[in-house]
């Protein structure tokens, strides 16, 4: 049944205030935890038989706290989902939204920033599509999804391009996807190794540095303010949950073949995939992107 505007809006208003109550929540049991502290300390200081037990009380509060915390992140993705189920319903019933190029580019920045950060479990490993773990190679991208996609262009060269998913053709094995730049908004239809879904969570280098491209590796990238993917060298990891990569852009007009370090966030760096122009696929069409 299609989401009406005004179901929406209240299925958001709802889940804001779960999230409100749930932050309050998540306060009062940090104010909880600040005060078990100082009691485990001391208790420490002065061992004793329940020391055990209130150890064990503890990591069951932290328990309970992380849980909680667990609980208003899903709340947000459910507000996402069910926002972007209202912008595909409007794109497919014709309702299409003219956005600035400034405006495009605001959204495709804010969508790298806002990309949710995997905090796993003692012992968990980043799943796939965090940070630069590639798909399973039966994953099938979502309708409304980001992917790199192998496009041909008005000149009939083919880019890789910033694109959105529209459906998944089972029976051909291909996707419908369309460009997100305003200025095009072409579809097209891609057989399924012409198509990279992107990273649906950011990977926290301090606990989860495999799951990041190692320096020197040749990748695709975003190049800042444009919806295109070039070919580039990875020039420093990311240091912090939130910092970008910074990568050296092809280009021949530099003696080094590369030009000087640019910063693109996680969720615009895959691995590199080779195309018939490989040779030709780097910053010489930076210009015209």
């Amino acid at each position: 049944m299609p989401l009406t505007a005004e179901s929406a809006a209240q299925q958001i208003q709802d889940r804001l205030k779960d999230i409100q109550q749930l932050i309050h929540k998540v306060d009062s049991e940090r104010r909880r935890a600040e005060n078990s502290i100082a009691s485990l300390v001391r208790a420490q200081q002065n061992p004793n038989p329940k020391l055990k037990t209130l150890l064990q009380s503890k990591i069951a509060e932290a328990s309970q706290e992380e849980a909680t915390i667990r609980a208003a992140l899903a709340k947000i993705h459910e507000i996402r989902n069910i926002r972007n189920e209202r912008r595909i319903q409007a794109r497919n019933a014709g309702n299409k939204e003219a956005i600035r190029r400034g405006a495009l580019m605001k959204m495709v920045q804010l969508s790298a920033q806002t990309l949710p950060l995997f905090v796993g479990k003692p012992g968990e490993r980043a799943p796939p599509l965090c940070g630069a773990i590639p798909a399973e190679s039966n994953y099938v991208a979502k309708v409304g999804d980001n992917v790199a996609a192998l496009a041909k262009g008005i000149d009939e060269e083919e880019n890789w391009i910033l694109a959105e998913v529209v459906q998944f053709l089972h029976r051909q094995n291909k996707y419908d996807v369309i460009d997100i730049d305003e200025e095009q908004k072409d579809r097209h239809v891609l057989s399924k190794r012409k198509v990279i879904p992107l990273p649906l969570m950011r990977a926290n280098p301090e606990t989860d540095g495999h799951a990041l491209f190692p320096k020197d590796t040749v990748v695709m990238a975003l190049y800042p303010q444009t919806t295109c993917f070039y070919k580039a060298i990875v020039h420093r990891l990311p240091q912090t949950a939130t910092e970008d990569y910074e990568v050296l852009f092809e280009d021949s007009s530099y003696l080094n073949g590369y030009a000087e370090p640019l910063p693109v966030a996680q969720r615009y760096v895959i691995a590199y995939r080779t195309t018939k122009k490989s040779a030709g696929s780097g910053s010489g069409n930076l210009s015209s992107a």
